[in-house]
């Protein structure tokens, strides 16, 4: 009503409910019921001033909007706006293919006839006020002596407002979802945005309003809003005054309108404008997918069981809370490449996984055939069979209470499976042709086996986050993990490899350029043992690979000062497979380009991938 432009209905379709619902199933009983449908003020209130209200909700819902229509149209303004408020129980009486009342043909007409004759446009989206449950029960409570302490989930509107969103959507209708939260918190952006949503003008005057009862109310308003009555405004205060929270209880008999409840809330929250928005950086990238398909990628989350896995929308995927890997990190995972239909080493990589849930003591733990089945259900759901990587995460499951005691893991293991759209150089990956430079952590060392053995695939990723960290602030991609002795172990996300050229080897880079020709049989390749790192298994296919080249390696302990003074260097991983290092600690490693055996060994890496079969996993048809 503050706006100049807008006519304000207050729940028109309230009187029609109330008749069709009181004494009914859901147990509707008001204290003004009567009076409303009578169309009278109550008998022992002296309402006579407001006599008018009463009187006008007789009116159905469609004359109310040629009411407002005509008001607009004197006013001269052919550009202003309705704004109907309706609770979602009131949908069964709404017809959401024409957008009137249900069932009524007189004024629909003659508001029809209108707007025709005056050669205006009547424009019609839906806005879906949603609120977080919790709140809505707990505030319930406080209004028990209006409608009674234990509501019927239709009262409560919140699955209503998602069958409203199918209709409406289902026929190509607009449909803005904002949430109270985000109103009551930053109420200036949230009307900016809903105004931009709705392609009318942002007012100020919105955010500002008279104390008192409005022309818009509804007669049953002093039952509810005294205290909106109380306001003048929005509180548009920078955050830092004293908190207007309040902290309600929620009986045990309403939790399980609660539990109706709360999905489609969380369905309707990933609608608006704050969760699409609710990014606080931006990656180096500039941008949030560097693949625009993995926005909405679907994801794999259950446990053992035929029926107890599901495939969810990135968005509304969850765990929880009492599950193991957020109590404690305690989980082990797989990171597994899709080349041309197949899953590169599968077998390999589901044999590593299961090592590291025996190692952990895992127990109740998906099958074989279950992951592998979850794996083709969820490639088929996003259609991936190329150019796609795979995180699967094995965790020791949920537990029935707070603990890290593995006792309290009731559960089984919990499955989840992250495809996503992923090229072997990008964002997250490397530069395989140019290469990446490297720094030494001085964060922390690699573990031995006697703290904690890394051939146990496991989430406690803190060793690897913050030499990473370390690596980001000083420009660099990755940083090396010395064990703690002092020799190179791999880095904080791959294993490393440096070649080292004998006098005869014709690897020089001037004459490689000049003729494509090189001989590397005076080449030597030598890893770290990995005695204090996972022995990856593109690490293992590399040195198969430099088995079938002829090319000699050494698989030892390897110092520091033996990778600073290397002919080349490159890391290997399933995620960004070869990539060659130019650059450690600031030293330039070889000629500061990619090397001849490097170069080598990533042609024959890219050759296994089409011919090698046995190392791969066919996967099925989709349909």
């Amino acid at each position: 009503e503050a706006r100049g432009d807008t006519v304000a209905l207050d729940e028109p379709l309230y009187r029609r409910w109330l008749r069709e619902n009181c004494g009914g199933a859901v147990g509707v009983s008001r204290p003004y019921e009567q009076a409303l449908l009578a169309g009278v003020p109550p008998a022992d209130e002296d309402v006579v001033s407001d006599a008018w209200r009463w009187e006008r909700e007789q009116q159905c819902f469609n004359e109310r909007i040629y009411n407002a229509v005509d008001t607009l149209l004197k006013k001269g303004n052919n550009g202003g706006v309705i704004f109907a408020k309706q609770m979602a129980k009131f949908a069964p009486l709404f017809d959401f293919e024409s957008n009137w009342e249900s069932g009524e043909f007189k004024w629909k007409d003659k508001c029809l006839e209108l707007v025709l004759e005056k050669n205006v446009e009547l424009v019609h989206c839906h806005v879906l006020l949603v609120r977080d449950p919790v709140s809505v029960l707990g505030s319930w409570v406080n209004s028990s002596d209006v409608h009674g302490s234990n509501p019927h989930p239709d009262e409560i509107g919140i699955a209503q407002l998602l069958d409203i969103y199918a209709k409406a959507t289902g026929g190509n209708q607009a449909v803005a979802v904002i949430d109270s939260d985000d109103l009551a918190h930053d109420p200036c952006t949230s009307l900016q945005d809903l105004c931009s949503a709705l392609n009318i003008v942002y007012d100020e005057s919105m955010l500002q309003w008279e104390g008192g009862s409005h022309e818009c109310d509804g007669p049953w308003s002093k039952w509810w809003y005294l205290n909106v009555w109380k306001s003048t405004g929005w509180n548009v205060s920078d955050g830092n005054g004293p908190s207007q929270n309040r902290y309600r209880v929620v009986p045990p008999a309403l939790l399980p309108t609660l539990r109706l409840s709360m999905p489609a809330y969380t369905f309707l929250q990933t609608l608006t404008t704050s969760h699409k928005d609710r990014a606080v950086t931006t990656p180096p990238s500039g941008k949030l997918y560097e693949d625009p398909r993995n926005e909405h990628v679907l994801v794999y989350v259950g446990t053992p069981g035929r029926t107890s896995g599901n495939i969810i929308p990135r968005d509304l995927a969850k765990i929880s809370p009492f599950d193991s890997s957020v109590q404690g990190g305690d989980a082990c995972w797989e990171g597994v490449r899709v080349y041309n239909g197949r899953i590169f080493h599968l077998d390999h990589h589901l044999n590593r996984l299961f090592r590291s849930a025996k190692a952990l003591g895992f127990e109740n733990v998906h099958s074989r055939k279950e992951i592998t089945e979850a794996i083709f259900q969820v490639l088929a759901a996003n259609g991936m069979r190329d150019g796609a990587h795979m995180r699967l995460t094995l965790t020791r499951g949920e537990k029935c209470t707070s603990s890290m005691n593995p006792y309290f893991n009731v559960y089984g293991t919990t499955l989840i499976i992250l495809p996503e759209w992923k090229p072997t150089e990008g964002a997250t990956t490397y530069d395989n042709e140019k290469g990446i430079s490297l720094i030494t952590a001085g964060a922390c060392r690699r573990s031995p086996p006697s703290t904690l053995d890394n051939k146990i695939h496991h989430n406690n990723m803190l060793q690897n986050i913050l030499p990473k960290i370390q690596a980001n602030l000083a420009g660099a991609a990755d940083s090396i993990m010395l064990d703690t002795e002092g020799f190179v172990s791999e880095t904080n996300a791959t294993n490393l490899f440096m070649v080292r050229y004998d006098s005869h080897c014709s690897c020089d880079q001037n004459e490689l350029e000049s003729t494509g020709e090189g001989d590397y049989s005076g080449a030597v390749l030598l890893t770290p043992t990995a005695d204090h790192c996972l022995p990856g298994i593109t690490r293992e296919s590399v040195l198969i690979l430099a088995k079938q080249l002829e090319i000699k390696y050494e698989v030892r302990r390897v110092s520091l000062s033996e990778f600073y003074s290397a002919d080349e260097v490159f890391t290997t991983g399933t995620m960004g497979e070869l990539t060659p290092v130019t650059k450690i600690d600031g030293r330039v490693i070889g000629s500061g380009k990619k090397g001849f055996v490097t170069e080598q060994l990533q042609h024959a890496y890219k050759q296994s991938i089409e011919t090698r079969l046995d190392w791969s996993t066919e996967i099925p048809p989709f349909c």
